[in-house]
């Protein structure tokens, strides 16, 4: 067993509070995401909108709350037109992101109208498409999207059957602008001049929207920090937030270094909040811009695609990623390092939610399940809402080889209304337990309501269609509170909730 890690919470000492919008996701018209994923008229458990009601069921246990749409690469080829009005009527369009056929079957009324059944809690994030397109046309869908009525637009939703209004509040300026991959990818200079021309027109129409100004697509990416610098020098005090995007897997067989990944997402934020505060500070402005860090997950871009795919054909199996026990350690810890950084991480999006690297699987005419990763998420929308207290661990260490010397101990605390604490740990050793001591100050906590995690005997197990229940959250036992302090025993690369009353 390894030497005891340990941490003091202090109510004194606090982050911030959570903003519902770090629970987050993403539906792009990618692969399976959409059709035979939320959308599949022809399944069994369809509703009268050709939504699939088992899929509905898991999106709300996950807790999802924003849901940023279309796109994704999509985005930047995207007619908002072309997606509504009578499906029959919509065109088949050829999708350059994805090498896909998009036929619009599944277009803004529908994605809206897939919220209001998720719940109130499910927020649209439109993105708008800045690749191939413009200011006109970002206009445009705004008013077809949000007024009320009494002009060509509006009046042409209220003929498509939508009378109220969408109500859209967030929105995102273009994807990614930054990647050579982007159809219409621009210097930072081009864009950060488009955006603020963007941002600006639809301020006239609605001064209190939030807007995404597109950060730099990972930090890995070479114009990375000085991309944010020279978009931020032109939208300052047009948008709210800025984008970041990170996915992480296991290369060569580093398995020590995957399981530290979220040592990249925490340096990320870190050095885009520098970054937004420098040029603040340069132009002596009180505002401080937030950040939406509105694609992350684990995701295997190395892995050959299992299924056989040809270009243009409609909603390919592309993906499709699996998701075992490791992956899902990963992927709490990344959940974390955004809840370390509530203060001014303040929308993210778990990329993406149905079928492509997602958290829920489908089969066409067939069943819906949860994967691994599913879990964490799930647990951290229910359990960390409120106040994030400030943790600073004193762990022991491990060697990686990308990372050098990282904690065993990844972990955070968020204090709920009634006073409840849930501490989120995990255990990056593989193969030792690791002790663990808290010292609760000030807090009034008296017994351990329970302490759940995710770990098995094979950390490469997975659930599949056929063995959907085969990795869930277990109970764990012997976890106590006593005169102050919590002790427990987190298992070996192992997810940890222990929740505190």
């Amino acid at each position: 067993m390894h030497d005891k890690a340990s941490f003091t919470l202090d109510p004194a000492f606090t982050v911030g509070d959570v903003n519902p919008r770090l629970f987050g996701s993403f539906v792009e018209h990618l692969g399976r995401c959409v059709y035979t994923g939320i959308f599949e008229p022809d399944h069994p458990t369809a509703d009268e909108e050709g939504l699939r009601q088992d899929v509905l069921d898991l999106v709300r246990e996950l807790g999802v709350t924003t849901i940023r749409y279309p796109g994704g690469n999509f985005v930047s080829g995207y007619k908002w037109e072309d997606s509504v009005g009578p499906a029959k009527d919509r065109p088949r369009r050829l999708d350059l992101a994805w090498r896909s056929t998009e036929s619009n079957r599944f277009g803004l009324s529908e994605y809206i109208a897939f919220l209001r059944k998720v719940g109130p809690q499910a927020e649209p994030m439109m993105a708008v498409n800045l690749g191939t397109r413009g200011v006109a046309e970002a206009l445009e869908l705004q008013e077809y999207a949000n007024h009320p009525a009494g002009t060509a637009l509006s009046d042409l939703r209220v003929t498509h059957g939508d009378k109220a209004p969408f109500g859209i509040r967030l929105w995102c300026l273009g994807n990614e602008m930054d990647g050579p991959w982007q159809t219409g990818h621009k210097t930072a200079e081009e864009y950060g001049r488009l955006a603020a021309e963007t941002a600006r027109a639809m301020r006239q129409i609605e001064p209190d929207l939030e807007l995404v100004a597109c950060g730099s697509s990972g930090q890995g990416m070479e114009t990375f920090a000085a991309w944010e610098a020279t978009v931020l020098q032109e939208t300052y005090d047009l948008v709210d937030h800025i984008s970041l995007h990170a996915y992480y897997e296991e290369t060569d067989g580093d398995r020590d270094s995957f399981l530290a990944s979220a040592v990249d997402t925490e340096s990320f934020i870190e050095n885009v909040v520098a970054t937004c505060d420098h040029v603040g500070a340069r132009l002596k402005s009180k505002k401080k811009i937030n950040l939406s860090f509105d694609e992350w997950n684990v995701w295997y871009q190395s892995r050959p695609n299992p299924h056989p795919v040809e270009d243009w054909q409609e909603a390919p199996r592309i993906l499709e990623d699996v998701y075992s026990v490791t992956d899902a350690v990963v992927f709490g810890s990344l959940l974390i390092a955004l809840l370390r950084h509530a203060d001014r991480v303040t929308v993210a999006c778990l990329a993406q939610l149905v079928n492509v690297i997602a958290p829920i699987m489908t089969e066409p005419g067939g069943p819906a399940w949860r994967q691994t990763t599913f879990f964490p998420f799930a647990q951290a929308s229910q359990y960390g809402r409120g106040q994030v207290l400030d943790v600073r661990v004193d762990s022991p260490t491990y060697e990686t080889r990308k990372y050098g010397e990282t904690d065993l101990l990844h972990a955070t605390a968020v204090r709920a209304e009634d006073g409840s604490v849930t501490v989120f740990a995990v255990n990056r050793g593989q193969s030792e337990p690791l002790p663990l001591e808290v010292a609760l100050n000030g807090l009034g906590l008296t017994k351990v309501i329970e302490h759940s995690a995710i770990a098995d005997a094979d950390p490469d197990a997975v659930n599949t269609a056929a063995d959907q229940e085969r990795v869930t959250p277990h109970r764990v036992e012997g976890t106590g509170l006593q005169d102050g302090t919590l002790t427990a025993v987190l298992e070996p690369l192992s997810w940890n909730v222990i929740r505190l009353g």
